[in-house]
């Protein structure tokens, strides 16, 4: 994300490399520090250089390139102790700015205790919400090593707010961040609500957890695909959209709950959400509503469910799949697909741009991740020829 937003990122990686360099899947089948697409996903835009701090200048070397640098990002490790350490780091340099990303962060008593993607999923949170209304099935962990994604982006959230206040200030700062409270952060609404009402949210099919049942939103198309029928109307006027919709497709009579659409559409107030369960005419006339959008959503190819959802103006979706949601027109009208050029391969893969679009300040383009130790020369600088 920081290369993206133009900083010069560099990885500093022993001589074999970065473990991530070997993990599977590999480009175009082959194996090699090169070609893992874990690797390729993380590192794009970066610089690679490698250091072996077992070697005489290794260490000499890689404090050097530090001191030059505004934004470390490390483990726990070299923090607190060593020649390698922020806080002898800082002692020089009090501008620099260090954000550690650890597990259960610094100094905590559970630092020494192994973990994998798993474990810090479900012991920070984000696993409860994930699965299913039928709680015999275990619940489910989202794929792709959400909890180091979900650290990084709290890591680059703090780097730049530190560099903000270095900015105001000219101050930097040690930057702790847990990937354990990342997570249980980002669970929604489980912790709050626990800690506030004393309250277990529970895991709900494609929906949020919650400690009351919700109406299920996912729904079988006529084509075998799933959609989700979205966010429920509110306003009069969006009853009688929802009413015209079922009349267009010859519906009515299946819904006999569509007198209740008819009663909200002439109400002079919009229904309040926060009444279902609490107020019989509000549970009856909401359900009916989403009774209706579930109807008209089985009698559709879900995409055409979803293009004609958006034109009359009522939030919903197709479900689609990772590569279907890649190859999707909106995402590629909006330039979310980037094609990279490999050369060293001779081809060009296309990659997932930016989330984000700046109207004043573009976005750096993207260039291939970094071989390993392509930008060695980088530290010819930084080399002592007298030791």
């Amino acid at each position: 994300m920081l290369a993206e937003l133009g900083a010069e990122v560099i990885v500093v990686e022993p001589p074999t490399g970065s473990p991530d360099r070997s993990r599977p899947p590999f480009a175009l089948g082959s194996p090699g520090a090169d070609a893992s697409l874990r690797w390729w996903g993380g590192n794009a835009g970066k610089r690679s250089v490698t250091i072996d701090l077992d070697a005489p200048q290794g260490i000499s070397v890689l404090q050097r390139l530090i001191a030059s640098a505004d934004i470390v990002i490390s483990g726990a490790g070299p923090v607190g102790d060593g020649p390698l350490s922020y806080v002898k780091t800082a002692a020089s340099h009090p501008s620099l700015i260090w954000v550690a990303v650890s597990p259960f962060g610094l100094n905590s008593a559970r630092a020494d205790q192994p973990v994998t993607d798993l474990t810090m999923l479900a012991g920070g949170g984000p696993v409860w919400n994930c699965g299913y209304d039928d709680h015999s099935v275990p619940p489910i962990r989202g794929a792709g090593e959400q909890s180091a994604n979900i650290a990084g982006m709290y890591c680059t959230i703090a780097a730049l707010v530190a560099l903000t206040h270095r900015d105001q200030t000219g101050e930097g700062q040690l930057v702790d961040v847990s990937v354990n409270a990342a997570c249980n952060v980002s669970s929604e609404q489980v912790t709050y609500h626990w800690l506030v009402n004393n309250e277990t949210c529970l895991r709900q099919t494609g929906r949020h957890a919650y400690f009351t049942p919700s109406q299920r939103t996912q729904v079988l198309c006529a084509d075998g695909a799933y959609a989700t029928t979205g966010v429920l109307p509110r306003k009069p006027h969006e009853f009688a959209k929802l009413l015209a919709w079922l009349t267009d497709l010859d519906l009515t009579d299946e819904l006999p709950e569509a007198v209740f659409l008819e009663l909200a559409a002439s109400r002079d107030a919009p229904v309040d959400i926060a009444q279902i369960g609490a107020d019989d005419e509000t549970t009856a006339i909401l359900t009916a509503a989403r009774e209706a959008l579930t109807l008209i959503a089985s009698r559709l190819p879900a995409k055409a469910y979803f293009l004609e959802s958006q034109r009359r103006g009522f939030p919903a979706g197709a479900v689609l799949s990772p590569d279907e949601a890649f190859e999707d027109e909106h995402a590629a009208a909006r330039g979310f697909k980037v094609p990279v050029r490999h050369p060293e391969v001779g081809e060009t893969f296309d990659y997932p741009g930016t989330p984000y679009v700046f109207s004043a300040a573009p976005t750096t383009a993207l260039t291939r991740p970094p071989l390993l130790g392509e930008h060695n020369a980088l530290l010819d600088e930084f080399v002592d020829d007298t030791k």
